[in-house]
């Protein structure tokens, strides 16, 4: 069995985290400064060849050397280390700043002692990678202080046994006898010496989260973060940082992800002899934190992955890490059910007649989950009342029993039955509001900004998730609920809570995060037999720290096959299929107007976990026998879809076509998908190539009965279908080993 070793050299000084993958080494330099030394493929010892050149810098402070002596060629300004100061000879990024009581904002953190744990330690009330045994990692404490500010630093580092992973995060200590302010603590640093490198980002807006923007690292500073208080649409909390010449196949690429919902930073900074420095966490801007004698912070954890097989073998890390040791319960390697949900077939205007028309359609195609979308609250029949009245509309589902009369139809046609909520949100228009103005967050005598007719709730206040807690379980304990879509649809602004002190005003947006895990933390721990799914407006919290809790999120609310295909792609880089849910939806399309095949819509729907988002009673005869084969399908595939290991191919973003691959961990079953996006009047023949094939096996097309060996569909490939007509066409091809 692989194990984690974690060697401490007493002659050296220096610490070594290894695997049979990945090797971790930093050093104890003069002066207690705690300094990075390599990350990367596994080496099996150190001796000396990343130690620290020596070399006057101009304008660079300087530290002791030699005890006594002042050397001029050792400066901190551009030692590479673990975790650098502020305004103590380090002009980079620093990884934390603390307000002092005299308002100093200098801090330097030099080593003291470390220990050494089989596994790793919980991360109380945050999400986090975890262990099922002790034996599956070595955690590192390394202990540095600030003597002046009487503070302590505990950077933590735990290396997985088998996989090329190496998880980080922080807890500051106030040892003194004074308040003092985080203004900035990182989860992670790492510092890295000159190379050609790229960052990997994923930005976005709704309806088209975690595009990719590839970029060459220059001198100066390069950042990417969410001060939206979610991680959002528009950043995701996941970067990677690439030699110029990595590719999905090979190369090096070192992954950085934070589980973590909130604001957060990712500063990369090239300094003026081209080493580079990744700084991440919670985002600095707005946030600063109360430390009181004796207490403690801790930060959010960053997962640190690398890989030397290019960016699907980063991907395949994570893919695996997510899915295994952050997705949680009963549902982490289940097969999750076939969705429809009524949104885009009845939005506001439902009855119970109407859903019951829906039930009768849906049930014979063989769809296992009927979703009640927003409308079944209060007094909910449009978007401007009732969020926060979490209890039944009884009127509108009168004639059919109620919440409780539907699920048990539902259930009766053998369906599973799900609900909406939107629990961190708030309508003026609502009796919680009216009870309670001051739950929502609001500054003293300036005007609340309004974001879809609703206010965010002050999820940093217990009393404001007690109340939603309270009301969420008063439904659940009566109603027969089998899956929740938790949504958020809206961004948080005037950040500010009628509870805490002017001078802990910076803690709210953090706070906030922590109430809603707390939240879904009871919630998933109450009622472990429902699947929860996550939602922000679409993919506006598509993260590991949600996935901790929700084994599914929506991907996205543009259901555009087009625009899809990207969205799908794109994802992939960081998270499991097992996460991404994906539906079809009706044409023209609710988002862009555009039509596309339902051939198309439901291959591409089916590279996720899948379901409908249309009106089933308004398909043709001959749609719903298409509906029927896209579901018998999926159903055959499903667990190697969701479950199977996920290969990218070919990139949307640069070319005319898409593919990707699934294939189950012993290689005999493969599924590959074809995209090509625009026709052409002289169509080119194009051809696909798998990967991770058992070379001499002998693989047989499902559909024609065709055979070929396994190197030969790697390196030759096979032509796609060019007869094909219009945009927008697909292609599927299923294998099994012989």
């Amino acid at each position: 069995m692989a194990k984690a070793d974690i060697i401490f050299d007493q002659a050296q000084q220096i610490f070594h985290l290894r695997n049979e993958k990945i090797s971790y080494i930093m050093g104890i330099s003069e002066g207690e400064i705690l300094t990075h030394l390599y990350f990367g493929r596994r080496i099996s010892g150190y001796h000396g060849t990343r130690d620290y050149l020596r070399y006057e810098r101009g304008l660079s402070p300087n530290l002791a050397g030699t005890p006594g002596q002042v050397d001029r060629h050792y400066s901190k300004d551009v030692l590479p280390q673990e975790f650098a100061g502020n305004q103590t000879g380090d002009f980079r990024s620093p990884a934390i700043i603390i307000k002092a009581a005299d308002g100093a904002l200098a801090t330097d953190f030099r080593y003291d002692s470390w220990k050494v744990f089989a596994g790793k330690p919980e991360l109380v009330g945050l999400p986090q990678a975890y262990v099922k045994d002790t034996n599956e990692a070595q955690t590192l404490a390394i202990t540095l202080k600030d003597k002046t500010l009487q503070a302590s630093v505990i950077l933590y580092y735990t290396i997985y046994a088998e996989r090329a992973v190496i998880t980080r995060s922080t807890q500051v200590i106030n040892n003194s006898e004074n308040i003092f302010y985080i203004e900035k603590v990182a989860s992670l640093q790492l510092d890295m010496p000159k190379r050609d490198m790229d960052v990997i980002s994923f930005p976005g807006s709704q309806f088209h989260e975690r595009q990719i923007e590839r970029q060459k690292l220059r001198q100066g500073i390069t950042e990417f973060g969410s001060r939206r208080g979610a991680s959002s649409h528009h950043m995701n909390p996941f970067v990677i940082a690439v030699d110029a010449t990595t590719s999905e196949q090979s190369g090096e690429a070192y992954g950085i992800q934070l589980v973590y919902s909130g604001n957060h930073q990712f500063t990369f900074e090239k300094d003026y002899i081209d080493q580079i420095r990744l700084v991440s966490g919670i985002n600095e801007d707005g946030f600063s934190w109360q430390l009181k004698p004796n207490d403690h912070f801790q930060s959010p954890e960053a997962i640190l992955v690398y890989s030397d097989a290019g960016l699907n073998g980063m991907s395949q890390t994570y893919h695996h890490l997510l899915r295994e040791r952050v997705a949680r319960g009963q549902y982490q390697y289940q097969d999750r059910p076939i969705v429809i949900n009524n949104w885009e077939a009845t939005y506001f205007d439902f009855n119970a007649q109407k859903i019951e028309g829906i039930l009768d359609e849906a049930a014979p195609l063989g769809i296992e989950m009927f979703v009640l979308d927003d409308g079944w609250f209060g007094q909910r029949d449009d978007d401007e009342r009732s969020l926060g009245d979490w209890y039944e509309y009884t009127s509108k589902l009168a004639d059919g029993g109620g919440l409780r009369g539907l699920s048990e139809k539902v259930h009766a046609k053998n369906m599973k039955f799900g609900l909406w909520f939107e629990p961190e949100m708030i309508s003026k228009n609502s009796d919680l509001y009216q009870q309670h103005p001051d739950y929502a967050l609001q500054i003293p005598n300036r005007p609340m900004s309004l974001s879809r007719d609703q206010y965010v709730l002050d999820f940093s206040r217990p009393e404001v998730v007690e109340n939603i807690y309270q009301q969420m379980t008063a439904i659940l304990d009566r109603v027969p609920i089998d899956y929740i879509k938790w949504d958020m649809n809206r961004h948080m602004t005037e950040v500010h809570s009628a509870i805490l002190s002017a001078d802990q005003q910076g803690e709210v947006s953090h706070r906030y995060i922590l109430g809603v895990y707390n939240l879904v933390e009871r919630l998933t721990t109450r009622y472990p037999e429902i699947l929860m799914e996550g939602c922000s407006s679409g993919g506006g919290r598509f993260d590991a720290g949600m996935l901790y809790y929700f084994p599914q999120t929506w991907t996205s609310d543009s259901t555009d096959a087009a625009e899809r295909i990207k969205i799908q792609y794109g994802t992939t880089f960081g998270y499991p299929v097992s996460n991404m849910t994906a539906h079809v939806a009706a044409v023209p399309n609710p988002q862009t107007q555009r039509h596309i095949s339902l051939k198309t819509r439901g291959d591409v729907a089916s590279s996720g976990v899948f379901g409908y988002e249309l009106n089933v009673q308004e398909l043709t005869q001959g749609e719903k026998d298409l509906v029927k084969e896209q579901i018998a399908f999926y159903k055959k595939h499903r667990h190697l879809i969701q479950f199977g290991d996920f290969y990218r191919l070919k990139n949307p973003f640069t070319s005319n076509e898409a593919a990707w691959e699934f294939v189950s961990p012993d290689g005999s079953d493969v599924l590959v998908y074809h995209f090509r996006m625009l026709a052409s009047g002289q169509q080119p023949f194009t051809i696909t190539k798998l990967v991770n094939l058992i070379p001499d096996g002998v693989y047989v097309d499902q559909a024609t009965g065709e055979r070929f060996t396994g190197d030969e569909l790697m390196y030759v490939g096979r032509y796609d279908d060019p007869t094909q007509a219009g945009d927008y066409v697909s292609q599927v091809r299923s294998y099994y080993l012989d």
